[in-house]
């Protein structure tokens, strides 16, 4: 096997990126999104649209969605790939080479790549050569509709119209409220209300940030050994 040979192989690629253990469908408050998870779960498993895309804000959950699909699909002793674009600077474009051969294929932030004719170039080739071989799911998500990225390539604008769109709508406060304490749950351990809503109100109200602290606080609290409270989140958060 030539070294182009082997560059050309999924098997040789940056496909088992370690994905976080704790984003999965289950540790996903869902909100107003019951349809766009249904469908990635079909996705997932072979038995769902040929190409999903999927648009929401930063910190909406765009990530933890791909990531939970992606290990969805590894639970069915499938192979998949996640690749986050807006890391490209420390990859080739050809990493998408022979990727057209998985189960599944995640590719988070596309916004990320819009204006780069390389980059663009290479994921519409992918497409074209992934829906000749008519097999799995093609996730990608952005920050906006395809028609709203600034692609500089049209037939790519074109090819992503061709999927099924969701908006991942963002979580109101109470939404807010309840992921943190359903990831608490998961993580072992019990957030008080008063507590959750005192994050929402002193912190960024974006979900990376609020599950940061959760994280942090969750820790302290276990060396520690104290319960969460306001006065003790407080303390370790530097309010």
């Amino acid at each position: 096997m030539t070294n182009d040979d082997a560059e050309n192989q999924p098997a040789q690629l940056a496909l088992a990126v370690q994905l976080p253990d704790d984003e999965t469908f289950g540790s996903f408050y869902p909100g107003d999104n019951a349809q766009l998870i249904t469908a990635l779960k079909n996705a997932a498993i072979g038995q769902g649209d040929e190409l999903l895309y999927i648009w929401g804000q930063q910190g909406s959950g765009r990530s933890h969605l791909l990531h939970a699909a992606c290990a969805e699909l590894d639970g069915e002793g499938e192979t998949a790939a996640y690749i986050s674009l807006d890391t490209h600077h420390n990859m080739s474009p050809r990493i998408l080479d022979g990727m057209e051969q998985l189960a599944l294929v995640c590719l988070d932030n596309l916004d990320a790549i819009a204006g780069i004719e390389p980059w663009e170039r290479a994921v519409f080739n992918f497409f074209n050569r992934r829906r000749e071989k008519v097999m799995g799911s093609l996730v990608i998500s952005a920050v906006n509709a395809p028609r709203n990225l600034g692609l500089s390539l049209p037939d790519l604008a074109s090819r992503l119209d061709w999927g099924v769109a969701y908006q991942l709508k963002p979580l109101d406060d109470e939404g807010k409220l309840s992921a943190l304490q359903l990831r608490s749950e998961l993580r072992g351990f019990k957030l008080p209300t008063d507590v959750g809503r005192f994050l929402l109100n002193r912190l960024s109200r974006d979900m990376s940030t609020l599950l940061a602290a959760l994280d942090l606080l969750d820790n302290a609290s276990f060396q520690a050994k104290r319960k969460l409270s306001i006065p003790f989140a407080k303390e370790i958060l530097g309010f």
